[in-house]
């Protein structure tokens, strides 16, 4: 390829510019999917829709939002952090058309009687996230991130097990194979969040001074990693309580070092650390829940509503934000959209906590309140991921 001359100028960015790069399809449909589809959820839930049925067994309910939501955020997210690691091209124009259409097949699909489609749609979106990661991390010899293509397989293998297991195929619990997702999506979590939280925190707020030890990360991994092995494994619920209460002190020593009480008048950045102590939330109450003493949902909900909501939505924020030649700062809109996904997250797993009896109340609150939330940032960010960068800049 030859380079341009030297008196050329190039040619302005289209205007239209959802293909450009991964981030800006999966956000956008992760959000208006992260609104609809729990809005829908919790009408059918308070039985405001009257007969009217949207996905109705629970682990439905839990598949799309692991499968369809959370794993779209991640695509989208490592599309664009591939290009960055790499300085290679990942799946741009009709190429990412195609795997956005994947997921989108399979989230229509799975509303229809024909889930042996969705099926077939969803692992064949898993695959070509795979190979959309592999073929610039491989080219690049980029081998400190090669474990994301295996990653990427395994959240594709843990779906097709879900199918195969709903359609009586293989001895495999439904329930199994959703933890084991929960638990690959709380690795990345862990992984990303240890290497860009204190990066955005100390570029952010000026002498914040927030660090990391290389002893503390080998554990917080380690015991993130035993977890999903003593799940995967279905190993006796003492030992699942043992590994949790390390693993929810190895991360809130991790946050610790990130100094998040300098964070207050930074709402970019205090999204990332609240959502993160919600981790260390999940895992004490999954100890609790393993030995009989609190509900599991309440473990499941911290992590799932309060952790990667809460994540997802200040990552999608701030990188669409930086990804796109603007202001790293927090719109009046994206704050409140942040506010309303922790007082959700507080209301799902505190109030019924506190008075069981109100968990129908505390079910549709929370609904309501993520649902509003992600519909904030998909009126805010409709305009941000659709049209080009404001420096001209590709991407």
């Amino acid at each position: 390829m030859t380079s341009p001359e030297p008196n050329s100028v190039e040619p302005p960015a289209p205007r239209f510019a959802l293909w450009n790069l991964g981030f800006r399809p999966f956000y956008l449909l992760a959000g208006a999917f992260a609104a609809l589809s729990i809005l829908f959820w919790t009408a059918q839930f308070a039985r405001w829709t009257g007969t009217s049925v949207y996905l109705g067994d629970p682990r439905w309910h839990a598949h799309e939002m692991i499968f369809g939501y959370a794993f779209a955020v991640i695509v989208g997210f490592l599309f664009t952090a591939g290009r960055n690691w790499t300085n290679r091209p990942t799946p741009t124009g009709l190429a990412l058309a195609a795997v956005a259409a994947l997921w989108l097949a399979a989230r229509v699909l799975v509303l229809t009687p024909w889930h042996d489609f969705a099926a077939i749609a969803d692992t064949a979106f898993a695959i070509a996230a795979s190979v959309g990661m592999a073929v610039p991390l491989l080219a690049s010899r980029n081998r400190r991130n090669y474990f994301f293509v295996p990653l990427l397989l395994a959240f594709g293998a843990a779906n097709l097990a879900f199918y195969l297991s709903m359609a009586g195929v293989i001895d495999f619990s439904m329930q199994r194979a959703l933890q084991v997702a929960l638990d690959l999506i709380l690795f990345v979590v862990a992984v990303m969040a240890g290497r860009v939280v204190p990066m955005f925190t100390n570029n952010a707020i000026p002498g914040a001074r927030a660090s990391r030890r290389s002893w503390l990360e080998h554990v917080v991994l380690g015991s993130t990693l035993c977890v999903f092995a003593a799940d995967a494994l279905n190993l006796p619920a003492a030992v699942i309580a043992a590994i949790a209460v390390i693993a929810a002190l190895a991360h809130a020593a991790r946050l610790g070092l990130w100094k998040s009480w300098v964070t207050a008048r930074y709402p970019i950045v205090w999204i990332l650390h609240l959502s993160y102590a919600w981790i260390a939330i999940h895992l004490l109450l999954r100890a609790l829940a393993a030995l009989g003493l609190v509900p599991e949902t309440l473990a499941t909900h911290a992590l799932t509503v309060g952790a990667i909501g809460g994540i997802t939505i200040g990552m999608m924020t701030r990188t669409s934000r930086g990804h796109t030649g603007r202001p790293l700062r927090a719109s009046a809109m994206e704050t409140a959209s942040y506010v309303l996904v922790h007082v959700g997250a507080a209301v799902r797993v505190f109030l019924p906590l506190a008075v069981p009896e109100m968990q129908l109340g505390a079910i549709v609150a929370s609904g309501v309140l993520w649902s509003a939330a992600f519909a904030l940032f998909t009126i805010a960010f409709w305009p941000i991921l659709t049209r080009a960068r404001l420096d001209g800049k590709p991407g």
